[in-house]
Order: structure tokens, then C-alpha cells, then sequence
């Protein structure tokens, strides 16, 4: 199963492709999205939309995941967010694929088994359940990858299989 793992963001949002197959997981892909500060919103908005599009007709996903948002103390750049977050649900959904969403401590619980694991845990346990030499770059990348990951540990567990009959 090819799982499509995505960190949603306005100026830079991340993607990570894996493959999974019960345990065994590898990486195929992973890289960001970016749009240059400065640009008119709605136009970096399309960009989103357009490299999304592309991406999910190159990288042919089985199924793919993406971070809840969680608003700190920066609401508006929450809303930015969550306006690019909602141009990307819209190109996975006109591809036909579905969707599943993670809540941050979700993926870190899933990963280190804490859910308030920090951020420097979370990459070094990436790094780690992927065998790679070093952590993927940009740390958006790296937080996508964290919920393909996730994404992979839950659709392809046995559990899964005995409730769902199928992977």
C-alpha cells in the first residue's frame, strides 16, 4: 500500500510517500511544497492546489493522510492553514482517494508512544523506523513522513485486517 503522508501549511507544506506492507515499511518519496512570502494569498492557495494535484497524479497513492490542525497561540496563521489544508483535502478528494486525518499527539503516540513526544524524538524515531542515514530535510518532509508512517502502523495492522477484512 502506497500511503500519501502530508503536513499541511501555506508556505511550505510537506509530503512523505512510503510503502507499507505490515511491518515493513520503506520511503519513496518525500519533499515540500513551497510558495514564496509576500505573494497574494488566494494565489499561493492555487499553487497548493495545482503542485498537489500534480503530486498525487505522479506519486499515485493508495490512500492517504494528513494532520489535524491544532491552533496554538498564532490563530491567524491557523486560518491560513486551515485554508490550505482544505485547497489539499479538495485535490485528494477530486482524485478519487480517501482521506484519513491525525491529531498531532495521535502521530507521536503512534511513533515514540508518547504523546507528548518532541519534535527532535519524533524525527530521530522516523529516522530510525525507516533505516535512513540521516533525517529527511525539510523538517516538514520529515513531520509528513511521521504520519504516512502512522497512517501505515494503523491500516495495516493485524487488528485492522480482522475488522475490516482487507489492508
Amino acid at each position: 500500500m502506497r500511503i500519501l503522508g502530508i503536513d499541511p501549511g501555506y508556505g511550505t507544506t510537506g509530503f512523505g510517500l512510503v510503502e507499507a506492507q505490515r511491518a515493513q515499511v520503506r520511503l519513496l518519496n518525500c519533499g515540500a511544497i513551497t510558495t514564496p512570502p509576500g505573494m497574494d494569498f488566494s494565489a499561493r492557495l492555487e499553487i497548493i492546489y495545482e503542485d498537489m494535484r500534480s503530486l498525487l497524479a505522479v506519486a499515485q497513492p493508495d490512500t492517504t493522510a494528513i494532520e489535524e490542525l491544532f491552533f496554538g497561540h498564532n490563530v491567524t496563521t491557523g486560518i491560513g492553514v486551515a485554508q490550505s489544508r482544505g485547497v489539499i483535502l479538495l485535490a485528494i478528494r477530486q482524485a478519487g482517494l480517501e482521506v484519513t486525518s491525525y491529531k498531532p499527539n495521535q502521530v507521536k503516540q503512534s511513533l515514540t508512544g508518547y504523546g507528548g513526544a518532541s519534535k527532535h524524538q519524533m524525527m530521530d524515531m522516523t529516522r530510525r523506523l525507516l533505516h535512513l542515514d540521516s533525517l529527511p530535510k525539510p523538517d516538514d518532509a520529515a513531520d509528513a513522513i511521521a504520519i504516512a508512517l502512522c497512517h501505515a502502523r494503523s491500516c495495516t495492522s493485524l487488528l485492522n485486517e480482522k475488522t475490516t477484512g482487507k489492508f
